[in-house]
């Protein structure tokens, strides 16, 4: 048996994406050297050592992130994100190097915000400036790519709606080929014909009528994705295999490889590489900041505990973290009782076991302000899936599938979940259900955007709520 050859599964590169690469270090270093001038500030070596270790942190930090990848097929609103993330925490690390560093100096505090804000809009402009103009001239008939999709099967329709919608790609969808059927397929309101069989397809891609080929046949169509990719190599196409494991109910998928051996994760975690120091980042920023301002309240509600029943301030209480791991998490104490065992019963309207200001501190979320602590120590996240207790993990998981899946994440003093109403009493498997439907899309979603719009919504609308007692 001859030995298997590594290949690398690798994002394409483009001269598009040098462009970026130069752009990006030109606007980062202009923006700074013109607010030098136009605050009448002289330039000197600390200010050198400055902007090359900012831009030398933001070119590390992109190259891990694999930022200069094409982005042809992906929506200019992700690339902006992805831009957002890299230089503010390129800009975050470099300036807290220098407030705490002797040897990198830092800038005056009010010139450092200039150049954040000014950079961060010079980089966002440009893109959608230089997106937009591709954009126009691909949907103009320039650069444009003929493609075909093989097979006849939800995945196929599905990618040739989204290719057809997106005009800016500059890719124009011919049709299908399949052994299996023939006519023509409606796409959106667009009618696109079946052009042949298999072999048709191998002919024409020999005949340079194509340029872009994506097989979307069923994995158990081995056989004939062989074929193709055998016959295919003859030809000047680009082969693309669009595998049919997106039609499962995957969470935060995506391709990497083990020492050169491709694979497609189905159940992952967003937490990883440069993700989880910036969620990590996030959480100290936030939770500190946090905990500065609602010192006097946690002190005023400590007191009140204490005085109005007895037993202790806090109550610990054993959870599941992240990868299922069991933490304690704090609470102020609201019942009389505290259940930790593999029995708990959950809080219900007008519970008797609440304590006089017990029912205040549940539907005001008071109660869960220790739970900043948490986040201190690592155990918990500002924004993930509420931490159920260890009995109702052990009891939903065998009810709801995919139950489990929430834990791929810290959980959270505030959700998504929470923030669209899912809070408070679970008394039916349906609001479970759609708590925990809620819980996965974030983990599918995350990013800090959407963690900042928790948090703006939890603000508005999360604290307070009717469900919560």
């Amino acid at each position: 048996m001859p030995p298997i050859k590594h290949g690398v599964l690798r994002s394409n590169a483009s001269t598009i994406a040098v462009l970026q690469r130069f752009f990006d270090v030109a606007l980062i270093a202009g923006s700074l050297i013109v607010l030098f001038q136009l605050n009448d500030q002289r330039w000197t070596m600390a200010s050198w050592v400055c902007l090359l270790s900012t831009l030398v942190l933001f070119q590390l930090i992109a190259e891990g992130s694999d930022f200069y990848r094409s982005w042809r097929g992906i929506g200019v609103t992700r690339e902006i994100k992805q831009a957002v993330i890299i230089w503010s925490a390129s800009f975050s690390v470099s300036s807290l190097m220098g407030f705490y560093s002797d040897f990198l100096p830092s800038l005056d505090l009010q010139l450092q915000l200039k150049w954040y804000v000014s950079a961060l809009i010079l980089m966002s402009m440009v893109r959608l400036l230089l997106r937009s103009a591709i954009g126009y001239m691909r949907s103009k008939g320039y650069n444009q790519r003929m493609a075909a999709i093989v097979g006849l099967n939800p995945v196929a329709f599905h990618l040739a709606e989204q290719i057809q919608s997106s005009a800016w790609l500059g890719i124009k969808v011919l049709g299908f080929y399949d052994d299996l059927g023939e006519g023509h397929r409606m796409i959106g309101t667009e009618p696109l014909p079946v052009l042949g069989e298999l072999e048709q397809l191998v002919n024409d891609a020999r005949a340079g009528v194509l340029d872009r080929i994506y097989i979307a046949l069923p994995m158990n169509q081995e056989k004939r994705i062989r074929y193709l990719i055998s016959e295919l190599s003859d030809t000047t196409c680009s082969v693309l295999l669009v595998p049919d494991v997106f039609t499962f109910n995957l969470l935060h998928s995506r391709a990497l490889d083990v020492n050169g051996v491709p694979l497609i994760s189905i159940f992952d975690t967003p937490m990883f590489g440069l993700n989880a120091i910036i969620k990590r980042i996030e959480d100290i920023v936030l939770a500190s900041m946090i905990t500065v301002l609602i010192s006097p309240v946690l002190i005023i509600i400590a007191v009140a505990v204490k005085l109005t029943s007895p037993g202790p301030v806090v109550f610990k209480q054993r959870r599941y973290g992240i990868d299922g791991k069991s933490i304690e998490i704090w609470k102020f104490r609201s019942m009389s009782v505290m259940e930790n065992g593999d029995k708990v019963v959950q809080a219900t309207k007008g519970d008797s076991r609440l304590t006089c200001i017990g029912g205040f501190l549940r539907a005001t979320s008071l109660d869960e302000l220790p739970q900043f602590i948490n986040v201190l120590k690592g155990d918990m996240s500002i924004v993930g899936p509420r931490p159920h207790a260890v009995a109702h993990n052990e009891e939903y998981r065998k009810l709801i599938k995919g139950y489990m899946l929430r834990h791929k994440v810290k959980p959270g003093i505030t959700g998504w979940a929470q923030v669209n109403g899912w809070r408070g009493e679970t008394d039916t498997l349906e609001k479970m259900e759609r708590r925990v439907e809620f819980d996965l899309e974030y983990i599918r979603s995350w990013s800090l955007w959407l963690d900042l719009k928790i948090v703006f919504f939890t603000i508005f609308r999360g604290f307070i709520n009717k469900n919560a007692y």
